[in-house]
């Protein structure tokens, strides 16, 4: 199955957009006495931010000292959600989040730094309802191939329950009973 044109341009996302970068700076301006402890935290974070999309799902790390990956297949999601706040929205990004069922109330992987973030979302939904919508068929349809093949394999197996219950019956020393026509 070959990629469309709009999802060859989510699999070439790799780094957030550059204005992450200034939201960070605004977010750090905002409290001054603070800027020489969260300006270095925010330039590794965004300095080493990597998104990784493939065929069966969504990997993101980041972190220098500590070393941070999350990966999550698309059939283990659950909901995603955009959020941005006025900042975000004034320099055109906003963070996906992509829940999880692992029982926590929070995002289980927060894809921020995004301005194709409608794109992401409708690539995620398309390939969460993908998994979900897989056609499952039983074994037995699958093993047997016509009506005529189909009545065979039931005849048969109805013979090996008459054969099972008539020993069992004999095994217990009562009389089996007949069942109704």
């Amino acid at each position: 199955m070959q990629p469309s044109s709009d999802d060859s341009l989510i699999f070439a996302l790799e780094r957030p957009h550059r204005n992450l970068w200034t939201y960070y700076w605004v977010t750090c301006l905002a409290v001054p006495p603070l800027l020489p402890v969260t300006l270095p935290f925010y330039w590794f974070r965004y300095h080493t931010m990597r998104y990784k999309f493939t065929a069966e799902g969504i990997s993101m790390s980041w972190g220098i000292l500590f070393r941070r990956e999350i990966i999550v297949n698309y059939a283990r999601i659950q909901d995603i959600h955009l959020r941005s706040n006025l900042v975000e929205r004034w320099f055109g990004l906003a963070k996906v989040l992509v829940q999880t069922a692992s029982g926590n109330a929070s995002a289980e992987l927060t894809l921020e730094g995004l301005k194709e973030f409608e794109a992401v979302r409708d690539f995620l939904y398309s390939k969460m309802r993908g998994v979900k919508e897989q056609p499952s068929t039983p074994p037995v349809l699958t093993a047997v191939g016509s009506d005529a093949e189909l009545a065979a394999a039931l005849r048969e197996v109805t013979a090996e329950l008459r054969a099972t219950r008539l020993a069992l019956a004999h095994r217990a020393g009562t009389a089996p009973t007949q069942p109704d026509a």
